[in-house]
């Protein structure tokens, strides 16, 4: 099987904090910019990686999810538990020290991790967890 990475979704209740931020700070490229009934949805993606996205999407916009399920969704945003995503990069302090000078919500500094990794942490505008991890 040749099966790949296409799309990956993460929730926004900003859509310009949203693109402020993996844009003009991760340094994302804009994919699409779509708007429809007053909600945005917002393709981002690495340069150099044209097969790969993001979608930032209005939350809870399924027709298919209850009020309740809603409300859910946009209380878990709220506390920062409901998405997240991992990426990664060779230069993990420089990355982190452009984040962090931008106001980025820091999580963790970079440390090493007793799993093999190194990595830092921050929450995206509407409280989604990014992590980014050290290639070696």
């Amino acid at each position: 099987m040749d099966i790949m990475i296409h799309s990956s979704f993460l929730p926004h209740d900003d859509p310009d904090a949203a693109l402020a931020f993996y844009r003009d700070t991760l340094g994302f490229e804009v994919r699409n910019d779509v708007g429809y009934n007053g909600m945005r949805w917002i393709t981002v993606g690495p340069v150099d990686q044209p097969g790969t996205s993001i979608v930032l999407h209005p939350p809870a916009v399924d027709p298919g999810i209850t009020e309740d399920e809603r409300r859910t969704v946009v209380e878990m945003m709220a506390k920062g538990t409901y998405g997240g995503i991992n990426l990664a990069t060779k230069d993990l302090d420089g990355t982190f020290a452009r984040l962090q000078a931008s106001g980025a919500d820091v999580v963790q500094e970079p440390t090493e991790q007793p799993y093999g990794v190194r990595d830092s942490a921050f929450r995206d505008p509407a409280g989604n967890l990014v992590r980014i991890q050290e290639l070696r």
